[in-house]
């Protein structure tokens, strides 16, 4: 993995994000620290909620929270696939799968995250640029003092 100021493929330095996974006991313990409940407790209502969520779109197909998004279950077509390995035609049957689209309020806040990184890579190729028209400018790297 490349890491910030390395060069890629296309000769272009970039920077790489580290991708932190935050699991459910991160999540208890925050809630827990910000609203003065026991972790014990905040973890049963947390399980609690995912199992509602769970027992809903077993029992209903869908579930909407508003501000969040939509569960919902939907049917995928059995199909002809190739096994990639041996070339082989192999038969998947038809499978449930849980799909969810993100609400109004996270497609915002998703968009802000995409601004931000667009800004920074803006910012980034600019000071590149300016490195360049420098070292051009200044072939032997002295400074004239």
């Amino acid at each position: 993995m490349l890491s910030h100021g390395e060069i890629g493929p296309d000769n272009r330095s970039f920077q790489v994000r580290e991708i932190r996974v935050v699991t459910k006991k991160e999540i208890v313990k925050a809630i827990s620290d910000e609203i003065g409940m026991t972790q014990l407790k905040t973890k049963e209502i947390v399980q609690k909620t995912f199992d509602a969520i769970v027992e809903t779109l077993i029992q209903d197909r869908r579930i909407e929270l508003r501000n969040f998004g939509v569960f919902e279950v939907k049917k995928r077509a059995a199909r002809k696939a190739r096994n990639p390995r041996t070339g082989d035609k192999v038969f998947v049957p038809e499978k449930f799968v849980v799909t969810f689209k993100p609400g109004k309020e996270m497609e915002a806040k998703v968009r802000l995250l995409e601004e931000a990184a667009a800004a920074e890579a803006l910012a980034q190729a600019s000071a590149e640029k300016q490195s360049q028209v420098d070292q051009m400018s200044n072939p032997t790297g002295t400074t004239g003092s």
